[in-house]
C-alpha cells in the first residue's frame, strides 16, 4: 500500500507558476500510474493530468494543455506538476493519486479508478 504526500501549494498571482510535488512511500513507485486531480470550492473533483508507470506517457485535461506539465522521478518516488500561467479559476485543492493497473487511457482520467490518494495541497490564484 502506498502513501502519498503532496506539497508545493500556496498563493500565487494570476499568470504565476507553482510546482507541486507528491512523494510516495510504502510501495514500489515505478509500478504506479500517477494522476493529479483538483477540487474547487463547491465543485466536483476533476482530472488534471496523469503519467503512466512504464513508458511515462502523459495526459492532460484540455484546459491545462500547454501550461501544465506532469513528470515523475522514479528514483525519488515523486511525481510533479509544473503549473504555469495560472488562472484564478484554477484555485483548488490539488490531489495526487495512484493506481497500479488501468485498462485504457480513459481510465487514467477517472477518479474512481485510483486506489490511493494524498491529503491534498491548496493552490490559491489571486486575480
Amino acid at each position: 500500500q502506498v502513501q502519498l504526500v503532496e506539497s508545493g501549494g500556496g498563493l500565487v498571482q494570476t499568470g504565476g507558476s507553482l510546482r507541486l510535488s507528491c512523494a510516495a512511500s510504502g510501495g514500489t513507485f515505478s509500478n504506479y500510474n500517477m494522476g493529479w486531480f483538483r477540487q474547487a470550492p463547491g465543485k466536483e473533483r476533476e482530472f488534471v493530468a496523469a503519467i503512466t508507470r512504464t513508458v511515462g506517457s502523459t495526459y492532460y485535461t484540455d484546459s491545462v494543455k500547454g501550461r501544465f506539465t506532469i513528470s515523475r522521478d522514479n528514483a525519488k518516488n515523486t511525481v510533479y506538476l509544473q503549473m504555469n500561467s495560472l488562472k484564478a479559476e484554477e484555485t483548488a485543492v490539488y490531489y495526487c493519486a495512484a493506481v497500479i493497473r488501468v485498462n485504457t487511457d480513459y481510465d487514467l482520467r477517472q477518479m474512481r479508478r485510483y486506489d490511493y490518494w494524498g491529503q491534498g495541497t491548496q493552490v490559491t490564484v489571486s486575480s
